[in-house]
């Protein structure tokens, strides 16, 4: 079963209301009738019977296709507000800083002039929408005090990069995490610095000093970030089929979807329509059972890195494993004897960067089922293990065209490789295991004795299942290169 950070009402620097409402809950549910948000009445928001902080659950049994709730998104908001949109993204807000649609028409709000619209680019995209985020959060009556009452506390939000960096990397060496953490750090630091305090500096009026602060802008960044599937509610809603090249749609705040705790194994799925967002059941929910959405086929270190939880093994299917492509070049580099064949090999690795199968920061990713990466890692096997006759011939033709030899990386056929393939991607399994503190033997004994397992704090469980999910997927192509 899902496990996640206790969810808090909001607290702190900001507040917004929620420790001073006896029932939360009861208060939100207003709110969406106000605002004409639908829940079915098969449905009920609660803290009983979910597996953290709160949750939706069936009240009666539920069918699969039916609507659990619908959310309206009122899209014709860019060019005016409407109080009966429960959706919120990042084009309008008081006074023009960056709210989209909200549950009440504020008097006068005026939209981005393009001077401030460009001040207010950058990396993320989510600067608009986090500068909405602080105003309303200070506001002392904001209408969306209903909704932010169910969001958890912002000064105990469990992401790794809120864990002091030596327990972080201790506990997720090897995983990823810590790497992934400096660098949003690094981003967070940057765009604050370089585009959302001088925005508050230059509108005084609209954001006092107060929220002005790296460490509360720090903590929204995280909040967006770990809702932007869910718990915020800000879905980032799909391309159409022409639009690949485009950036990606602002972050769109979803309230009732934010509820939903995650699962692989999800019971229930958002739709996109042009008025509204819809909640549908994907199976029969049982009363009384959780309703579970997805935020997507997410690895446990991904779960962690955005979310602050993970699936206990071996309950996230979706769950991979990574070895970096540099570290396949160091396996393969490891193996020469000579000069003359690192030099071949350094060569090769070149060639493979211009084809644009590998890079420095790049990864191989395999799941418990399948090689997501299937193409690049078969590529990159090929090239590395083929003789120096077959890489001048692979150059002469400037590459295999139409006759590109297929060789299939689905896990059941790695035993089926060639020799030097198989050799070339073992060695490189034992390279990144290498990379961990633990063995995976010490791992088993504390996951299989209960006692000891308790005694672990929650951040030393939630690093076990990510190291030990990822060492079981290496372990088991270690069996299949042997």
């Amino acid at each position: 079963m899902a496990t996640r950070a206790k969810r808090r009402r909001v607290s702190g620097p900001v507040g917004c209301g929620g420790d001073h409402d006896p029932d939360p809950v009861a208060g939100f549910l207003s709110w969406c009738g106000r605002v004409g948000l639908e829940l079915s009445p098969k449905v009920a928001v609660s803290r009983q019977g979910t597996v953290a902080g709160y949750g939706m659950v069936a009240r009666e049994s539920v069918q699969a296709g039916e609507l659990l709730f619908a959310v309206p998104r009122a899209r014709s908001c860019r060019s005016t507000p409407a109080p009966s949109a429960a959706c919120w993204s990042e084009v309008r807000t008081p006074a023009g800083v960056g709210r989209e649609e909200g549950p009440r028409a504020a008097p006068g709000p005026s939209p981005l002039s393009p001077a401030e619209r460009g001040a207010l680019q950058s990396q993320s995209g989510w600067v608009p929408l986090l500068l909405a985020l602080l105003h309303e959060l200070q506001a002392p009556a904001s209408p969306w005090s209903p909704y932010f009452a169910l969001w958890p506390e912002l000064g105990r939000l469990e992401h790794p990069m809120f864990w002091p960096e030596g327990e972080r990397r201790r506990l997720l060496q090897g995983t990823g995490v810590p790497e992934a953490v400096e660098k949003d750090l690094a981003n967070i630091r940057s765009e604050f610095h370089s585009v959302v305090l001088p925005f508050m500096e230059a509108h005084p009026d609209l954001f006092s000093p107060r929220v002005r602060s790296l460490e509360l802008y720090r903590q929204l960044v995280a909040l967006v970030m770990a809702y932007s599937q869910v718990l915020s509610g800000s879905f980032q809603e799909p391309l159409e089929e022409d639009d690949d090249e485009k950036e990606p749609n602002p972050p769109l705040m979803v309230p009732a979807a934010d509820i939903l705790n995650h699962l692989a194994n999800h019971n229930a799925n958002l739709e996109y329509s042009p008025n509204c967002l819809r909640m549908v059941a994907t199976q029969p929910i049982p009363k009384g059972h959780e309703i579970f959405n997805t935020y997507g086929q997410m690895a446990n270190w991904q779960l962690i890195h955005m979310y602050g939880f993970v699936e206990p093994y071996p309950d996230n299917t979706d769950d991979t494993a990574d070895i970096q492509m540099v570290t396949v070049r160091e396996a393969a580099l490891q193996g020469a004897k000579v000069e003359a064949e690192r030099l071949q090999l350094l060569e090769r690795w070149d060639y493979l960067c211009k084809l644009e199968m590998v890079g420095e920061e790049g990864a191989f990713v395999i799941g418990r089922e399948e090689v997501l990466t299937e193409e690049e890692l078969t590529t990159t096997l090929k090239v590395l293990c083929m003789s120096a006759e077959e890489f001048r011939e692979l150059k002469e033709q400037d590459g295999w065209g139409d006759k590109r030899e297929e060789h299939s990386l689905t896990i059941t056929n790695i035993p089926r490789l060639k020799e030097s393939w198989r050799q070339l991607l073992r060695d490189s399994v034992l390279l990144t295991l290498q990379a961990y503190a633990t063995d995976l033997k010490a791992e088993q004994d504390v996951l299989s004795n209960k006692e000891v397992y308790s005694k672990l704090s929650w951040r030393e469980q939630q690093a076990l299942q990510v190291r030990y999910g990822q060492k079981m997927i290496l372990h088991q192509l270690l069996e299949l290169t042997g």
